[in-house]
């Protein structure tokens, strides 16, 4: 069982990041889950959680990316449905069928592309696909939130006849204003509007002549406003009218919120599974801000951070446009502790915090800022005692509060539990204080506990060295500048600097001197000779820094030389196979010379003949023996890019061929699953297709497909159900 204290937490500065990871939310609810992430409480729930985040990160590099979690509250509306005799509003109603069609489009979705994202699937897999909800309301209110007209037989009447009457009012209206106009009975302006009821705008010489009820007048009297009383009439029906649509609209309301009641608990589920959707997508989202990834998670009792950055920080310092270094750091049960000394400010508190946070975030199934290659376990408890903790409202100070923090330590570390104390043991006497350090130390030691702790005194250094599974670290500084290099150095403690600081800081000489005088010969020895060491082994990196790069400019020079030889090489065998070729035609030239000249002498036709079909006959045999060589070279050749390229290209056809056998794999396994009988009325689509239509007959195999605009026949092998026919 795994356990983390709130303390701790906070220690850490865990709330920030949690506080972040809900500024990436998209929903009231995840918002809310995202402010109180915890770490997980087991080993099994940890890794999955970690598993969905990942999913959800690598999802943005699939040709199928998940669709968007996005929704309205619907907590007042499961509040009503809760009450008996609440009726929920139409715009409720919307917000109701948009959650469940969502959460149907991610069940959908995901039990297609379970085998690319395992771990998401089942986080959906406890509910069940259900349309029936979706299909009610959306068969009685609109996507523009208004209610149909065929919602009821009655309220398709009432609305007809709403619509009749309107035209009637405008039908009488306009007569009246013709009619009255006719006998300059209207004053110019001829209508207005009274209480959003036309009137004819009268001049109150007439009023008596215009029958119908007056509205009202103008400031000056001299205009009455008059609804004609036709129009008067058609009004009073029309607000009948409209009274009854209210009520009917009322009581469909009602009968579908009853209809809604019972998927109450439904609904719940589906409010809690998109928010938690909403919380893994943020997590995804921190990762991509912090470059973070999923190290190995291993039940091996180590520990291995490799280019670690911390995350606040890393986030603080792109934002300022400032560098951040990250650390590495390794405990295994060979080197289950580490005493980090060091100069102030040099970065070992964050180097402390790093860890620790980092720890709690891939226990809580956020991706971390790490190397790849990073090794990570899962400890069951991390304690904290980082920064100065005095308590005021328990008249505590800072060493007693350290104290009581240290006996909840002893009490609770085991080799499950991680321990993190900054500036361990300060806070009270040097000498008797790094005593008790030392012996707290001696007990986490025995107790199989891993930890990182940060100290200035020399016995807690000394016991590191001393204790097998224990080992010094410092960070580095530059020895002239003094400036911390900010890089965590493994094998040996660091000195405080504390001499050299002051000066560096203009304190004058004559008081450091007498400063020194007051401190044991043996521990200024020891911290100088630690001072020495590390300073010698940043001379020696400096040097290794130079040599390697001396090294690598080496390589680079003989690669160039190489080159050049190889290039030299062939020009070599170049001239060579022209200087041959050239010893060949002036010994064939002096060959002919000599027959011409033979024959110049003796003026023997035959022998001349015979002489030459010899010479050509040898430089024939010749050639057919070069041919053969040049044959087999350039096969030799031909086969050696052969296998080059086959080289290069297994790797390309066997992921195809990885790729292929899934294919095959999910169309065998789809050509397995037990078709759905069809029959008319159905409502079918073709495999792979969109379009949806309903079947009007089935006949010898084929259906008769209606899509509205058109029918058409298609074979029922080639259909696949949308939604069954209403019984």
């Amino acid at each position: 069982m795994i356990k983390i204290s709130s303390r701790s937490l906070d220690d850490l500065e865990f709330p920030v990041v949690c506080e972040q990871i809900s500024e990436l939310c998209i929903t009231g609810q995840g918002k809310e889950k995202a402010l109180s992430i915890q770490p997980y409480p087991n080993y099994k729930k940890t890794v999955f959680g970690l598993d969905q985040t990942n999913e959800y990160f690598n999802s943005k590099t699939q040709d199928q990316p998940i669709p968007n979690h996005g929704f309205d509250s619907i907590q007042s509306e499961i509040k009503l449905i809760g009450i008996e005799g609440s009726v929920i509003e139409i715009t409720g109603f919307r917000k109701i069928s948009s959650i469940s069609e969502i959460v149907n489009t991610h069940l959908k979705f995901f039990r297609k592309y379970s085998e690319i994202y395992p771990a998401l699937s089942e986080t959906v897999s406890h509910i069940e696909y259900d349309k029936s909800l979706t299909d009610r309301i959306d068969g009685i209110i609109d996507r523009f939130g208004e209610m149909k007209d065929d919602a009821s037989p009655l309220l398709q009447d009432l609305r007809r006849s709403i619509n009749s009457i309107r035209g009637k009012i405008n039908s009488s209206f306009n007569s009246a204003l013709t009619n009255y106009q006719s006998y300059g009975y209207l004053d110019e302006i001829k209508e207005s509007v009274v209480e959003n009821v036309r009137v004819l705008a009268v001049k109150a010489m007439y009023r008596r002549k215009v029958k119908g009820g007056i509205m009202g007048n103008s400031k000056t009297g001299s205009i009455v406003y008059i609804q004609p009383e036709t129009t008067f009439r058609y009004t009073r029906e029309l607000n009948n009218l409209e009274y009854e649509e209210k009520e009917e609209v009322k009581r469909i309301l009602k009968e579908l919120t009853e209809f809604t009641r019972p998927y109450r608990e439904v609904l719940i589920e589906y409010q809690d599974l998109l928010s938690d959707l909403d919380v893994i997508s943020a997590k995804s989202k921190y990762a991509e801000k912090i470059n973070g990834i999923l190290p190995k998670i291993t039940k091996e009792r180590e520990l291995h951070l490799m280019e670690a950055y911390h995350p606040l920080l890393y986030l603080n310092n792109k934002k300022k446009g400032d560098k951040t270094f990250p650390q590495s750091i390794e405990l295994m049960p060979d080197n289950r502790i580490m005493v980090i000394s060091g100069p102030n400010a040099g970065g070992k508190s964050i180097t402390l915090k790093t860890v620790g946070l980092l720890q709690v975030m891939i226990q809580s199934g956020i991706l971390i800022p790490v190397h790849e290659y990073s090794r990570m376990c899962l400890f069951s408890k991390v304690l904290t005692d980082i920064g100065d903790n005095q308590s005021i409202e328990n008249h505590l100070s800072t060493y007693s509060y350290r104290l009581k923090n240290m006996n909840y330590f002893l009490r609770k570390c085991d080799d499950k539990t991680l321990f993190l104390i900054d500036e361990f043991g300060t806070g009270s006497d040097p000498e008797l204080g790094g005593a008790l350090a030392e012996t707290f130390l001696e007990v986490f030691y025995e107790k199989g506990s891993y930890g990182i702790l940060t100290t200035h005194y020399a016995n807690l250094k000394k016991l590191a060295n001393e204790l097998p599974d224990m080992s010094n670290a410092n960070m580095m500084f530059d020895n002239h500048t003094l400036e911390p290099i900010y890089k965590l150095q493994v094998g040996e403690a660091g000195s405080s600097f504390t001499f050299e600081v002051a000066q560096k800081n203009g304190i004058p000489y004559s008081l450091i001197n007498r400063s020194k005088k007051k401190v044991e010969k043996g521990k200024i020895r020891f911290d100088r000779s630690i001072a020495k060491l590390q300073k010698e082994r940043s001379v020696l990196r400096k040097t290794t820094d130079s040599l390697k790069t001396k090294e690598d400019r080496a390589a680079a020079e003989k690669e160039k030389l190489e080159e050049i030889n190889l290039r030299v090489q062939q020009k070599l065998e170049n001239f060579q196979e022209l200087y041959d070729s050239n010893q060949r035609l002036i010994y064939l030239g002096q060959k002919v010379n000599d027959l011409s000249e033979k024959y110049f002498n003796n003026k023997k036709k035959k022998e001349l003949i015979g002489e030459f079909i010899k010479i050509v006959e040898i430089e024939n045999s010749k050639r057919k023996k070069e041919d053969v060589k040049e044959q087999k070279r350039k096969k030799a050749k031909e086969r050696q890019l052969k296998q080059e390229v086959q080289k290069k290209i297994k790797p390309i056809r066997e992921k195809k061929k990885e790729e292929k056998k899934k294919e095959e794999e999910i169309k065998k396994q789809e050509a397995n699953k037990p078709k759905a009988k069809l029959k008319i009325g159905d409502r079918v689509r073709l495999e792979d297709g969109k379009a949806v239509g309903s079947i009007d007959n089935i006949e010898k195999g084929k259906a008769i497909v209606n899509y509205g605009m058109f029918t058409t026949s298609v074979g029922l092998e080639q259909l696949e159900l949308v939604q069954a026919a209403k019984k």
